[in-house]
Formats: structure tokens, sequence, C-alpha cells
């Protein structure tokens, strides 16, 4: 499968890349860099709290895409929360996994859980995208 992610320019430049592309459930991974954290080096480096969100708005936009009602041509986030939970140092690879609450005619409800390889949940998102 062609990564999806290729083909809007942030999810590129962030680096997600997606496995699970489905209509109820979107999977992806994400290799945490020093680009994308808070502070750059040292044991205080960790992701930031934006690419977390970039990462699960991502996954929950092209879950939503895959649901597109008849007569719409995209999707856009109106409204997203994030819990941030636990850390994630560089080099950690982060994977997310995008799950319908609800799918309706003009609006669909998408929560991202996204976790660490040992399997610390780093954070949780719902979001609403509302058909175009």
């Amino acid at each position: 499968m062609a990564n999806p992610a290729d083909i809007v320019p942030f999810a590129k430049l962030t680096g997600i890349e997606i496995q699970t592309l489905e209509k109820d459930r979107v999977v992806g991974t994400l290799t945490v860099r020093s680009e994308i954290c808070n502070i750059a080096s040292g044991p205080a480096a960790s992701i930031h709290g934006g690419a977390l969100m970039t990462f699960a708005d991502a996954l929950g936009a092209f879950g939503a895409f895959q649901n597109l009602p008849e007569g719409c041509e995209a999707s856009t986030t109106s409204e997203s929360k994030t819990n941030f939970l636990s850390h994630a140092p560089i080099g950690s690879v982060l994977t997310g996994e995008a799950v319908p609450l609800k799918v309706g005619k003009r609006l669909s409800v998408w929560q991202t859980k996204i976790t660490r390889e040992d399997g610390e949940l780093v954070a949780v998102v719902t979001q609403s995208q509302i058909y175009l």
C-alpha cells in the first residue's frame, strides 16, 4: 500500500506512516525525531504535543475520508481534544490507532490512542470531522 500520508504535506513532513486504512480502523506509526520534539536533545527531549495532535488528526482524517457520504468531497476537523498521558523520547516509535465512535451523514467522531513500543499509552485524542 502506498503511504496515504504522502499526499498530505504536513503529515509527510512529520513522518507519519500508515499501516492500516479501513472504514472502521486506521493504524499508523510515527518515529520520534529531534525535529518534532519540544527539546532537541538530552534526557528531557520528548515529542512535542503538537506533533502528537498532528499524528492523531491525520489518522482520524484518513478514517473520515474512508467514510465520505455520497456527494461529499472532503472532511475537516471541527473539534479536537487531547489527553497527554506520558512522554515519548527521541527514537521511540509510536503507534496510533483511530476508530470511529460515530459515523453520520454530516459528521464523524474518531478516537485515537497513541502508544509507545512498550505499550505505554502516550495520548488519547477525540476529534470531530465535518463532511464538506
